[in-house]
This record gives structure tokens, sequence and C-alpha cells, in this order.
């Protein structure tokens, strides 16, 4: 009897948190921008709402989890 090989699937919750950019990069949101922004200035968040890119260090983590999206 043959084993069956094992589906490769997608990670949801990492789906739903980063997106791949055309030139391959992952972009993710920044932390912070839920609850207890009045004692935050409006410079602050103003940056918290502008998407960053994920740090070299995890790219190969985030990728192991999405791996039909490259």
């Amino acid at each position: 009897m043959q084993r069956k090989a094992k589906s490769i699937k997608t990670r949801k919750s990492v789906a739903k948190r980063f997106k791949i950019t055309g030139t391959g990069k992952i972009m993710r949101n920044r932390p912070g921008k839920r609850h207890l922004l009045a004692s935050k200035n409006a410079k602050r968040r103003r940056k918290l709402g502008s998407p960053a890119l994920v740090d070299k260090t995890d790219y190969a983590r985030v990728m192991e989890n999405l791996p039909f999206s490259h």
C-alpha cells in the first residue's frame, strides 16, 4: 500500500498578515494602532498606518508558511 503525499497548505493566519510585493519583498502592518491612541501624537499615528518591510531574518519563516506566493 502506497502512502499519499502530504498536501502543502497555506497558513491562512500568515496570509492575512503579510503581502508579497511584485519584487518579492514581504510587507507587514505596524503594531500599536489598535488602542491607546490618545496618548500617541499625530505624527506617530500616521507612521503606524503605513506598512513596513519584514526584516531579512524573518523572511524565510514567513515564506515557508506561504508556499504558493512565490
